[in-house]
């Protein structure tokens, strides 16, 4: 009987590439359709109560709130949107409504650390982290590292910046106009938006396909040590840091099911990844809004490693304390 001819590897890997470009490009092209969905009744749901002043009304409620984070009261709207719908919706509402830069890089800080909560607390809560801490946590770190960045920018609190005008001095102009500006200013977000995510999806199905990601695992152990997390943990790190909590939310929980974890450190990398994930399609997403990358990558980096260190340096201080003071049910617990 023949045997059969044995494949050859030179021609298996172009087909390789280009079923990771196909696949790729389809993720692309759905994730786009579903940022659509959310992108365009939000942003104009949005556009709609900033023409006729709807936010004015809530000043006097959302003012005092805001002003702790450097932000005018009309930012809570697209804070909540970003906690309950995630980036695009926040972009969405960026785009059509009229904040100065240093207001706009506020709420980018606040929304990559607490966006879409409800979904990805659901993930962290399957994977070691109850729902309520996970939710609760973001929102503190979000408030404490906007409120840190506003103040290293010397943004006045609760100031409305130049490009926002007081309801006394805005004058809606005719519906027509702006819903022309609107659908102009949306068709050219999506289209920048998509010149983003395409190639991202192939890059990302590449490096699936050829499983770069284990490769890499290696080379992060230095990094994990500076963000105060163990080696063991750098596949999920990587998962979560690359793809987001949302997008390996399969991975994430199968493998913590899976496997026998220590329980403070399994903490700890919840920790970490709920500040900061996604950490290439997140904040690139608004990159076409002109933000600056520093602020885009670095405060919640440098959040999720000062967390996981007051986590460690409190554990470390309790048991301390439990040990010396000779309560056993504390340092048990």
């Amino acid at each position: 009987m023949p045997h059969p001819a044995p494949r050859n590897p030179e021609c298996a890997i172009p087909k390789q590439l280009s079923a990771a470009v196909k696949a790729g490009l389809k993720k692309g092209w759905s994730g786009l359709i579903w940022l659509i969905k959310i992108l365009v009744p939000v942003s104009f749901a949005t556009a709609l109560m900033v023409h006729y002043q709807l936010l004015h009304h809530l000043d006097f409620f959302l003012q005092p709130m805001m002003t702790m984070i450097h932000l005018p009261a009309s930012a809570a709207v697209v804070l909540v949107i970003g906690i309950f719908t995630g980036i695009y919706g926040t972009v969405a509402a960026l785009s059509v409504m009229p904040f100065s830069m240093n207001h706009m890089i506020l709420i980018a800080v606040f929304t990559l650390i607490s966006h879409n909560l409800i979904q990805e607390s659901l993930v962290q809560a399957n994977s070691g982290l109850r729902f309520s801490t996970a939710v609760l946590f973001r929102l503190g770190i979000s408030f404490v590292v906007t409120m840190i960045c506003g103040w290293i920018m010397g943004v006045t609190p609760g100031g409305v910046g130049p490009a926002v005008l007081p309801a006394s001095q805005a004058v809606p102009g005719p519906l027509s106009v702006m819903l022309i500006e609107w659908a102009a200013g949306t068709g050219w977000l999506c289209l920048k938006i998509f010149c983003i995510i395409m190639p991202l999806m192939v890059v990302m199905e590449l490096a699936r396909r050829f499983h770069l990601i284990e490769a890499v695992t290696g080379i992060t152990a230095p990094v994990l040590r500076i963000l105060g997390l163990d080696k063991s943990y750098a596949l999920l790190w990587m998962t979560a840091a690359v793809f987001g909590l949302a997008y390996g939310a399969a991975v994430i929980v199968d493998e913590t099911k899976n496997r026998t974890h220590d329980p403070k450190s399994l903490t700890r990398l919840n920790l970490s990844t709920g500040v900061n994930h996604a950490m290439i399609e997140d904040p690139s997403l608004f990159l076409p809004l002109g933000l600056p990358a520093l602020w885009l990558w670095v405060p919640r980096l440098v959040a999720a490693m000062v967390a996981v260190w007051l986590h460690i340096g409190f554990s470390w201080a309790r048991r301390f304390y439990a040990a010396r003071a000779g309560h056993k049910k504390l340092c048990d617990y």
